[in-house]
């Protein structure tokens, strides 16, 4: 009886953690530049750095096509953020899923919020494998290979429903206690990222003044030459993966859920604190510490031949602070579709199927396919939201019909979605380049079809 009047306190007390799931965010609840600063460095400097900036080796990456390539598609990214993301956010103050609501529909947000819930699951999962990865040294529990799918053992299982319980509950308490711990570790990740290259730069052939390190570079790490079973890229695969690999969170506007407390839409300028240190950086950093172990795709034993210790806490840090945002908006998402659950229950829940995700490898081993995929199955939706809040209204046309009507699915969102994914899947070009025309036939599609006249009904009816 005890523990059962402990438990309702605890919960009652989480109860009370109001993120302002459905509503604006009030101007007394805006968050410092400082606190964008520390979540996006925490988030953007992370374990995904480790598996992607290994791969683009496996990939046989040129060294010129890799930092051209990162230059000109990280500064796409942050210039999305700003002048995308972060405006419409600071305008409504809304998450994404609830200001979906009343441009979709409340029949068509269920399905929306159920499929960005289950993507961001899937990318969380990526995090609590690569940390588990680390982790797994230090009791000797083997970790999957390169070609794996299924678990490998019963102690992966264990390792990850442990870190994954432990992820889950830090998510709970919602932004500001995510910015802050972000804010704590971000900086020291971020240098043992760097000193982890640096200590590996001896096992490939360099000198100690360094004389021969750009030759060592272009020779021995990204040499051009992609490893068997990898499909080689170049400088244009490489600039539209640093553009789009957040693209559900700026061009998705899936970070609305974040921006929402920003005093101004510059604050999106603030993404640069994390994608310049981590998808440039910490991911050449992470592509001399695979080269170093014979390129090997195991992020705890790159960090742990690298600098010991301290790089299998990295790992696991860095595993953390990428996870807890990720969580966090998936609860988010499902908190629309579970009107009677606080935003914590619904945040556990999502953590206990990302957990369940995180045991097979395939969720990491495939990490650069993936994240192409989900931010193509979002981006139609952005797009009509980004035509609501801007075009619409500049062609005189009428916006959140949806809401206006009563209706409980606008077939006009849900055509949109369809189509342009049918649309972009047929195009004879790469993965990586499929979502930017694909964006502009969504945003074309939906214009054309507000256009089209409504047939007058005395009844309410789905649009």
């Amino acid at each position: 009886m005890a523990r059962t009047g402990k438990f309702a306190a605890i919960a009652a007390q989480l109860d009370r953690l109001n993120e302002f799931d459905r509503e604006p965010v009030p101007p007394d609840k805006l968050q410092s530049a400082t606190k964008f600063m520390g979540l996006f460095a925490g988030e953007h400097v992370a374990a995904t750095e480790f598996v992607i900036g290994a791969f683009f080796v496996l990939h046989g990456v040129s060294f010129r096509d890799l930092i051209f390539g990162l230059l000109v598609g990280n500064i796409l990214a942050v210039l999305s953020w700003t002048f995308v993301c972060a405006p419409i956010a600071v305008r409504t103050r809304l998450t994404l899923y609830w200001y979906v609501r009343k441009i979709a529909g409340p029949g068509l947000t269920i399905i929306y919020n159920i499929a960005n819930a289950i993507l961001y699951c899937i990318l969380a999962g990526a995090m609590i494998a690569v940390a588990a990865t680390a982790v797994g040294l230090a009791f000797g529990i083997k970790s999957p290979k390169l070609t794996d799918v299924l678990p490998n053992s019963v102690g992966w299982v264990l390792l990850v429903f442990a870190l994954g319980a432990c992820f889950t509950a830090l998510a709970v308490l919602g932004f500001e206690k995510l910015s802050k711990f972000a804010q704590a570790v971000s900086p020291w990740i971020f240098l043992v990222f760097i000193g982890g290259a640096i200590a590996s730069l001896p096992k490939l052939g360099v000198h100690a003044n360094l004389d021969n390190i750009w030759e060592v570079a272009r020779t021995k790490v990204w040499n051009g030459l992609p490893v068997a079973g990898q499909e080689q890229l170049g400088f244009w695969h490489i600039l539209f993966f640093a553009w789009f690999c957040n693209l559900a969170m700026h061009i998705g506007l899936s970070d609305m859920a974040v921006f929402r407390y920003a005093k101004r839409w510059a604050y999106g300028l603030f993404t640069s604190f994390g994608v310049f240190p981590g998808h440039f950086l910490a991911w050449i950093c992470s592509g001399v510490m695979v080269a170093a172990v014979g390129r090997d795709m195991n992020p705890g034993l790159m960090a742990f031949e690298a600098i010991g210790f301290a790089g299998v806490a990295c790992v696991v840090l860095a595993g953390w602070t990428t996870a807890n945002p990720t969580l966090y908006r998936a609860g988010l998402a499902l908190q629309t579709i579970t009107p009677g659950w606080p935003r914590w229950k619904v945040t556990v829940a999502a953590g206990t199927a990302t957990t369940i995700l995180a045991c097979f490898p395939i969720v990491f081993m495939k990490l650069l396919d993936y994240v192409a995929l989900y931010g193509l199955v979002l981006m139609p939706v952005g797009a009509v939201i980004f035509t609501e809040h801007w075009i619409l209204p500049r062609l005189k046309m009428e916006p959140f019909r949806a809401e206006k009507r009563g209706w409980t699915i606008s077939w006009r969102v849900l055509a949109v979605w369809i189509l342009t994914l049918a649309a972009v899947f047929v195009l004879p070009i790469h993965l990586y380049f499929k979502w930017l025309p694909g964006y502009a036939i969504a945003v074309l599609l939906y214009v054309l079809l507000q256009a089209w006249p409504e047939r007058k009904s005395p009844a309410r009816r789905p649009a």
